[in-house]
């Protein structure tokens, strides 16, 4: 049987801007960007946006340590995020992404956030998502 599996993602995301500004900005090389909406029209937006994630993990499924590993690259660069996230009406976004296996005898992973890196999340103004699988069977 399959094991659980996550990786966790800092997205930054919105209409008309250059992802590439948010690398140069934050001095973060990120590890996905998709730049679909920098040259769209008003009429016709579309969403561009900046990724930092994890590795995925197969093994010991921690989701603490996963949005702790992300919270401390980007820690440092909390007031460019303010400000990049109101020059250009961005908005933050922390992802968990779990494959949960189906074996009765895998555990559950714990699903929660440390309080600092809750406060860290609050004091930019981003959302949480948790998104959510079952493996397939065998």
């Amino acid at each position: 049987m399959p094991s659980n599996q996550a990786h966790a993602y800092f997205a930054l995301s919105g209409y008309n801007f250059n992802p590439d500004l948010v690398s140069q900005i934050l001095g973060i090389e990120p590890t996905s960007v998709n730049n679909a909406g920098m040259h769209t029209s008003i009429d016709k937006p579309v969403i561009s946006s900046w990724e930092l994630a994890t590795d995925k993990v197969t093994a010991g499924v921690d989701v603490y340590a996963l949005t702790e590993e992300l919270i401390k690259q980007l820690l440092p660069c909390k007031k460019k995020i303010l400000e990049l996230t109101k020059s250009h009406n961005l908005s933050p976004r922390l992802v968990v992404v779990l494959t949960l296996s189906v074996d009765k005898d895998q555990s559950c992973p714990d699903v929660g956030l440390g309080s600092r890196n809750i406060r860290f999340l609050a004091d930019i103004g981003a959302f949480l998502n948790i998104d959510y699988k079952l493996s397939d069977r065998i």
